[in-house]
């Protein structure tokens, strides 16, 4: 009894924040300075923390499924709002369509990434030459030996140097699923409200399954401040997060919009809440 009323406390609080004017017209413009100016910290982080090692254990476990996690938290969520609020199958198949829609979204940025970073890229082999053939200039500054065929990732592989433009796919991933994050999770405030009126309670799995939801955008924000910090790669990570605004923006404020004659998957909450007004939702 005492989890559950400690729970619904805090949900309820949560609710309200992430409910508010203020988050949901404004988190867009906090994530984007933080993108923008995020590199400047690398000027008081150790280089000795454990944060500066990509072998950590946050690393390896939850960054490089980034899209996993956010597609679990968040399809789980939306199937239990859609359900607890109108209980009908195909108005939550409609709106887990919208996570459907960005994971290719995402699956398409990365395949196309791909493909410009391997034309724009070239990979070398770096050489060791004869000290009495190249002098001890050569010391300082190895040959290179270029490898035409090779992709930026079986470059790597190889323990070679590839050189050429690059996004930064991670911080990509990262401010895309926390702005998706707050968009659905944006709506449940909306459904207390719902539910308080017809005199019933949200239930406890709809309730941590939020509470989960809260903790992972906690996870990718200090994710995505760790990588700003301790790897600063401008303007790599910078293109990364202008590229994940532009998605969540061509998604949710232009898309998930439009009043045409096909089904589309419409915004979070649409057609779930008698008692909310979609279209009002801040731009």
């Amino acid at each position: 009894i005492l989890l559950n009323a400690v729970l619904v406390f805090v949900t309820n609080i949560l609710a309200r924040v992430f409910g508010s004017s203020l988050v949901r017209g404004h988190f867009h413009l906090m994530l984007s300075g933080l993108v923008l100016f995020g590199p400047v910290l690398s000027f008081w982080v150790s280089k000795y923390s454990i944060f500066a090692n990509k072998n950590n254990f946050l690393y390896r476990k939850f960054l490089k499924s980034t899209w996993g996690w956010t597609c679990t938290f968040t399809g789980s969520f939306v199937l239990l709002l859609s359900m607890s609020a109108r209980h009908s199958i195909s108005l939550s198949l409609r709106h887990l369509s919208r996570i459907g829609l960005v994971g290719l979204l995402w699956w398409g940025c990365r395949r196309l990434l791909t493909l410009l970073e391997d034309a724009a890229g070239t990979c070398y082999e770096p050489m060791t030459p004869a000290q009495d053939i190249q002098g001890a200039a050569s010391a300082v500054q190895p040959l290179l030996l270029l490898h035409e065929d090779l992709t930026k990732a079986s470059c790597l592989r190889a323990k070679m140097m590839w050189r050429g433009y690059e996004v930064s796919q991670e911080v990509l991933i990262l401010c895309l699923c926390c702005l998706l994050l707050v968009e659905e999770m944006s709506v449940f405030g909306d459904h207390m409200a719902q539910a308080k009126s017809l005199q019933r309670s949200p239930g406890g799995p709809l309730r941590f399954i939020f509470l989960l939801c809260v903790l992972l955008l906690a996870v990718w924000m200090f994710l995505l401040v760790c990588l700003l910090a301790q790897f600063p790669q401008f303007p790599s990570q910078q293109l990364g997060g202008a590229l994940g605004y532009l998605g969540w923006r061509g998604l949710y404020q232009g898309l998930y919009r439009l009043k045409s004659s096909w089904s589309g998957p419409g915004l979070p909450g649409e057609g779930l809440f008698t008692t909310t007004d979609i279209d009002k939702q801040p731009q």
